[in-house]
């Protein structure tokens, strides 16, 4: 509660100290306007804009105060219906989510990466650490549509597929839980990734099933067996205890039936390539016409409605 008390206070003290400066907004455009300077006028116009942002980025965090928005996530992204194209969309909104955590000074960490064969990932699982990261990033879970011109169909022709995406909070030690033992499969398999002779050599990956749900995780790019099989169940942990309060269970042994698939069903945004080029949210009717920014990490627009549509719905 005092960690909680303090970190609201500190956004409530940003917020008034960017709010006086907001003020002087217009003022900064007026001198602008009537700089003779080239670069002068260039860099009050950018103080403008980086004030502007930075309004805007605390606005979006005043918005966050659910039970576990100010921990760490992990990210997964799973390869839907479409082929090849598919894996290939699930490599690039993977590129999408890297990006947009660089630019909010996250870090990032590989857990688990399936490539495909041919092209592209069928999976891959990402531990985002930072401030906010789960807050910022949970509203990304579901289904991510793509529309384009295929670059992988000799006609040319125009081809829909799909990505599903999962963020859960990281847990971590908040709070102790206990999971049946005889609910868990435990396999391990020889390491796909990248790395040196120990890592392809040797069965340290890790696969995690749990039985009741059916949910699967996995973990192979930690240096051994026991530190992948760590990670695979702190993952495991945290799906399950989102899954848990979402169902509104206080024991995780309640939780049963087919939960592996929780993150399909209709999308929640399309990226449209070809024809025309526009990204747009289905839950809040946000949209952006420049894809191309949107792939490159910008994906600000969306997480602030929804955050703002969860907020106006409380």
């Amino acid at each position: 509660m005092l960690k909680e008390k303090k970190s609201l206070e500190g956004r409530l003290s940003e917020y008034e100290k960017l709010s006086s400066d907001a003020a002087e907004l217009p003022d900064l455009i007026d001198i602008a306007e009537e700089l003779d300077d080239e670069d002068e006028a260039k860099s009050v116009v950018a103080s403008f804009e980086k004030l502007s942002d930075e309004l805007e980025d605390l606005k979006t965090r005043m918005l966050l105060s659910g039970k576990y928005d100010s921990n760490d996530c992990i990210l997964s992204i799973h390869a839907g219906t479409g082929g090849v194209d598919a894996n290939d969309w699930a490599e690039m909104l993977e590129r999408m989510y890297l990006r947009y955590c660089e630019k909010k000074g996250f870090k990032t960490k590989l857990l688990d990466r399936q490539d495909d064969v041919d092209y592209g990932i069928k999976s891959s699982t990402i531990q985002v650490e930072g401030d906010n990261a789960y807050g910022l990033l949970k509203s990304e879970t579901g289904v991510h549509r793509l529309v384009r011109i295929s670059p992988f169909n000799a006609m040319g022709k125009r081809q829909t597929s799909f990505a599903a995406v999962e963020v859960v909070p990281d847990i971590g030690d908040d709070i102790e839980v206990n999971i049946d033992p005889g609910d868990l499969k435990i396999d391990t398999y020889r390491s796909g990734g990248a790395g040196g002779q120990h890592v392809n050599t040797t069965d340290s990956a890790v696969r995690i099933t749990h039985l009741p749900t059916g949910i699967v995780v996995t973990c192979q790019n930690e240096r051994s067996q026991i530190m992948n099989r760590e990670v695979a169940m702190k993952i495991l942990v945290s799906k399950l205890t989102k899954i848990a309060e979402e169902a509104h269970k206080e024991n995780l042994n309640e939780i049963k039936g087919d939960q592996s698939m929780a993150t399909w069903g209709s999308q929640i945004r399309n990226y449209v390539f070809q024809p025309y080029t526009m990204v747009k949210d289905t839950r809040t009717g946000a949209e952006v016409g420049n894809v191309d920014a949107v792939m490159d990490g910008d994906i600000d627009v969306f997480v602030r409605a929804k955050l703002s549509q969860d907020a106006s719905q409380k």
